[in-house]
């Protein structure tokens, strides 16, 4: 089975390049001038635009062919005081580089919106608004150019007091979702409320992919194992242009088994490609969520190397035998 490795927006590897600089609304009011301050905002939107290229093509300089972009490109995007602002339409020629490098690389990106962005909401406010954050990652990749590949990761959300009718409630709120944003999603079971088989009985009836996170299902597995699962979870990718692709991440402390570690255990991945590999899973991405980031991919895959049954394919990819 092929893995490549991927991480999430930050590097910690090369200096002064935060795809993630942001300004708040307090600031942001305190500048007097409006004009002003929303040309700030652009500003560091375009420097955040700047520095994702930069990082990837750091990743590209390391055989890294998966990466996550940060949801914070934009500052205040979305903002209700910002109405009417439009900040992508501005910012098309540095969207369209970005794109531009992703597919002449062949790199495959992402996003993962934060944990606001909820469509199991009784309130129809918040509804209103994580429909809002989606439509606003679309446009993101929609202004890259970049086809149904580039996918945006949620979670179900909460449970709101009964859990069947939150479930219930996300699916009637998904499929009223735009095709075009639909097309893009990807579900993930959490570590709190939907376990991987709830997450992948909504992934079925909705027809979305699944994101298998590991260390979630460790904190909240539910009845099933993850050996179970995993035949029915590629399944969901069928239809797709891309491998499955799961979450990898080790817990903090055996007191915070839910935190993220700085770095990620090469036995406990391993275990789990090898589980996969057996099922005959032909090709598989592992994004890395650990606080490290690409130090952490980078430090993984020279443990790997000394490892029986594991290939090397490149800087961050390899063969492994089940």
């Amino acid at each position: 089975m092929m893995v490549r490795l991927g991480y999430v927006a930050m590097s910690t590897v090369v200096e002064n390049a935060s795809p993630s600089k942001t300004m708040t609304f307090t600031s942001f009011s305190k500048l007097g001038d409006r004009e002003a301050a929303i040309r700030k905002l652009e500003r560091l939107a375009e420097q955040n635009l700047h520095n994702t290229l930069r990082l990837l093509k750091h990743n590209r300089a390391h055989d890294v062919h998966m990466y996550r972009f940060s949801s914070k490109l934009i500052p205040l995007f979305g903002h209700e005081a910002l109405e009417g602002w439009d900040p992508v339409s501005l910012l098309t020629d540095s969207f369209r580089e970005i794109g531009d490098y992703v597919k002449e690389h062949g790199m495959r990106v992402s996003f993962h919106p934060d944990h606001f962005t909820v469509l199991s909401t009784p309130r129809e406010m918040v509804l209103r608004n994580s429909i809002g954050d989606l439509h606003r990652h679309a446009l993101m990749l929609e202004a890259m150019e970049l086809d149904d590949r580039a996918k945006c990761n949620i979670h179900i959300g909460g449970m709101y007091g009964d859990k069947a009718a939150a479930g219930e409630r996300f699916i009637v709120h998904f499929t009223s979702l735009d095709s075009r944003i639909r097309r893009r999603m990807t579900l993930e079971n959490d570590d709190k409320t939907f376990t991987a088989r709830e997450t992948l009985e909504i992934c079925e009836r909705v027809g979305a992919p699944m994101v298998f996170d590991v260390h979630h299902h460790d904190v909240n597995s539910g009845d099933e194992t993850a050996e179970e699962l995993w035949p029915r979870i590629t399944r969901t990718w069928a239809e797709e242009a891309v491998p499955p692709k799961i979450h990898m991440s080790s817990p903090k402390s055996d007191k915070d088994r839910r935190g993220h570690a700085d770095y990620v255990s090469a036995d406990k991945l391993l275990s789990f490609l090898r589980m996969a590999a057996a099922a005959g899973t032909p090709q598989l991405d592992v994004m890395l969520e650990a606080k490290m980031k690409d130090g952490a991919l980078f430090k993984l895959v020279e443990e790997l190397r000394s490892v029986q049954g594991v290939r090397t394919i490149d800087q961050a990819s390899f063969e492994i035998n089940a």
